[in-house]
């Protein structure tokens, strides 16, 4: 296959749509039904979901536990989206709480906690140029990865029909966006922060290379370092990213869960999500803010 990725995803969000329809009259789209609380905390309004059921995604999350099967080789031709490059394809994500939720998965398995490379970010801002969304990544179990099987994710702008754009967008305006690596004023977790060039927001080629620059430099400001794996970069600690367009934000993780809640990267750009009352009545007494605070991590020395 010789896939341009601008070709590729030309015309993504159409198929996006369609497939998601295909998929649901399969039955093999499972949308999580939840409902919604805003908590405002350290000038975010945080979007939290309580979800109402996930019983069959923890039967999945038991069978992969338990090495049963790769929901990505084979994929579900169902959720299948479109092929993105030689490398990466896109797939509607089956158990799914924001609508039109992609996933970037590798066409061979590479493993979850494997570093990103240029290929990962041409597949993503060849996606993500189409249409105005969040990419991110979970760098392991512990940063909330579901899947052993490299995957980056996409959701759709806004977040909530409440906010224009992200819930940690307001605090963003304090950022610099130099394309020099820093820290936002406000976000009470520990980070590195980089913009970049508005020029290259419909140029994913080279805006993709000037990510994964800027990817190495925020690894190298976390602390953060390749480990060989039998020939494999592997990351030597777990970590959120978060990208858009306009900027890239990476958080150091030291724990998947904080009371039991568990957060993906999602809650870092204000994007929460709970399984019942108590979770959502620990988040309302503790503040966001604090919850992410204890899965953070530290920069390392």
């Amino acid at each position: 296959m010789n896939t341009s990725p601008s070709e590729s995803s030309s015309r993504l969000w159409p198929a996006i749509v369609r497939q998601t329809a295909h998929a649901l009259d399969r039955g093999a789209l499972v949308p999580i039904e939840t409902s919604r609380a805003i908590i405002e905390d350290g000038g975010v309004r945080f979007v939290v979901r309580q979800i109402s059921s996930l019983a069959r995604k923890e039967k999945h999350e038991q069978q992969r536990k338990a090495g049963a099967f790769n929901p990505f080789l084979p994929y579900d031709p169902d959720l299948f989206v479109a092929d993105v490059s030689d490398t990466h394809l896109v797939l509607l994500n089956k158990f799914n709480v924001i609508d039109h939720h992609i996933l970037i998965v590798t066409r061979r398995f590479e493993r979850q906690e494997a570093l990103l490379n240029l290929a990962d970010f041409s597949a993503l801002f060849s996606c993500m140029t189409q249409f105005d969304s969040l990419g991110f990544y979970n760098g392991g179990a512990a940063a909330g990865a579901s899947q052993p099987h490299k995957h980056l994710q996409i959701v759709p702008l806004p977040l909530d029909e409440t906010a224009p754009h992200l819930p940690i967008e307001p605090l963003l305006a304090a950022a610099r966006m130099d394309g020099s690596v820093c820290t936002v004023p406000g976000l009470g977790f520990p980070h590195a922060f980089v913009g970049f060039d508005p020029a290259l927001a419909t140029r994913p080629l080279e805006l993709a290379r000037s990510a994964f620059e800027r990817y190495v430099s925020l690894l190298g400001a976390a602390g953060l370092h390749a480990v060989d794996v039998n020939g494999e970069p592997l990351q030597s600690a777990p970590y959120n990213l978060l990208i858009t367009t306009r900027w890239m934000m990476l958080v150091p993780r030291c724990a998947e869960r904080s009371e039991g809640i568990s957060i993906n990267a999602l809650g870092f750009a204000g994007s929460l999500f709970v399984r019942n009352e108590t979770q959502m009545d620990t988040i309302r007494k503790l503040g966001p803010m604090s919850v992410l605070q204890r899965v953070a991590g530290t920069f390392a020395a």
